[in-house]
């Protein structure tokens, strides 16, 4: 092996490693690691992928690039595993690697391709070191969007997931300032015969008018909803710096499910956020049930020098992991609930390699043992529950 890349973190992390992969296939003994620091535990893994790392390839070369090259620059230079940074806003450039330019191929056999349409973050979350590692918010334009997807289309991706730091900003930094939902309307006219559009985590308070009408109507937009909502407590969301209030969570999903009863909401929550009080914890616990969250990302809170919530008061350690476990528990119920409700009924689903599949609400199944990568399977699985995967 002449080239690994290690990835962790977030779905542009997944996206940006594909093309690494392509745009370095040539290269000689070679590891990259595409690192994440959104929290403490993602540098410590970024750490512990690094030393593992130059443990199986001591003779590689080994960089580090991604959030935590630029965050935590010193500390991952300082180790002796590391042999070089590459600065995260700059490693899809081809310059940096010494290799020529040309068009990355997107890696074969994937049945699902991530796009990424979006980077950086003009926001001050004030838990958030991101728009540290990534800076400000960047947008591609919908012609390298098409090119990228149409890409991926010849190599046999059967389903588009279009990602990004803050996705639902795209296009503030193009001409004119189009919003995400004429990107979406774009990608599907530019391609009739695909199936299925899937978005990464979107910001509801800028979900556009267009938008939300794909959402709620498209057939070929997955009716899956993944909100980056952090916490159901008003006060918390004020000081986190956030811009929507649980009120406007509810609304949107109720207006969500109002036109597509069958959506699947996931959201992201934030277990133990500064000054979260046990009346502040209850509201994100009841959000869980009240939107009806059934695919659900809970965070620790984690302290990240040089934020504005750093400073603030600390919820104790032993507090925020048994507030993140009871989200997690309440999640689970959510889901558990839900995947029992699909017993019976049938679901399309995408097939993948690991003998699981997806169907259109993100229900991850186990599928028949004749099932074949690639291959859409219409079926009525009880294994829905009984293989359910979290």
């Amino acid at each position: 092996m002449t080239l690994e890349v290690v990835s962790l973190g977030c779905r542009l992390n997944l996206s940006e490693s594909e093309s690494l992969r392509g745009l370095l296939a040539a290269s000689d003994n070679l590891t990259v690691i595409n690192s994440c620091a959104v929290t403490a535990e993602a540098v410590r893994q970024t750490r512990q992928a690094i030393r593992r790392a130059r443990k199986a390839r001591p003779d590689a070369r080994l960089l580090v690039t991604g959030c935590a090259a630029e965050v935590e620059r010193e500390a991952l230079s300082a180790m002796p595993e590391v042999d070089g940074l590459v600065a995260n806003a700059a490693k899809l450039d081809p310059r940096v690697w010494n290799v020529p330019p040309s068009p990355v191929a997107p890696h074969q056999g994937h049945t699902r391709a991530f796009v990424d349409v979006q980077n950086g973050c003009d926001h001050a979350c004030t838990f958030c070191v991101i728009p540290q590692g990534r800076g400000p918010s960047r947008s591609r334009s919908v012609q390298q969007v098409i090119a990228d997807v149409a890409l991926h289309l010849e190599s046999g991706a059967r389903e588009v997931v279009l990602t990004g730091v803050d996705l639902t900003s795209w296009g503030g930094d193009l001409p004119d300032g189009p919003r995400l939902g004429s990107l979406v309307r774009a990608t599907l006219d530019a391609f009739p015969t695909l199936e299925r559009l899937r978005l990464s985590s979107l910001d509801g308070i800028e979900i556009d008018t267009q938008l939300f009408e794909l959402l709620a109507g498209e057939p070929r937009v997955m009716p899956h909803v993944h909100l980056s909502l952090q916490s159901g407590d008003d006060m918390i969301l004020k000081r986190m710096k956030r811009r929507h209030a649980r009120a406007d969570a509810i609304r949107l999903v109720e207006n969500l499910r109002a036109r597509r009863p069958d959506i699947a909401i996931g959201a992201d929550l934030i277990a133990g956020f500064p000054t979260e009080d046990a009346a502040m914890h209850a509201a994100n616990l009841s959000i869980i049930k009240e939107l009806d969250v059934v695919h659900g990302h809970v965070f620790p809170y984690s302290l990240r020098p040089g934020t504005p919530a750093a400073r603030m008061p600390q919820v104790a350690p032993a507090v925020i992991k048994a507030r993140a476990a009871e989200l997690r528990a309440a999640v689970a119920a959510q889901r558990s609930r839900w995947l029992a409700s699909l017993v019976g009924t049938p679901l399309k689903v995408l097939a993948e390699r690991d003998g699981t599949g997806h169907a259109e609400n993100f229900a991850r199944v186990r599928l028949p043992d004749d099932a074949q990568v690639s291959h859409w399977l219409t079926i009525t699985p009880r294994a829905v529950i009984e293989g359910m995967l979290a």
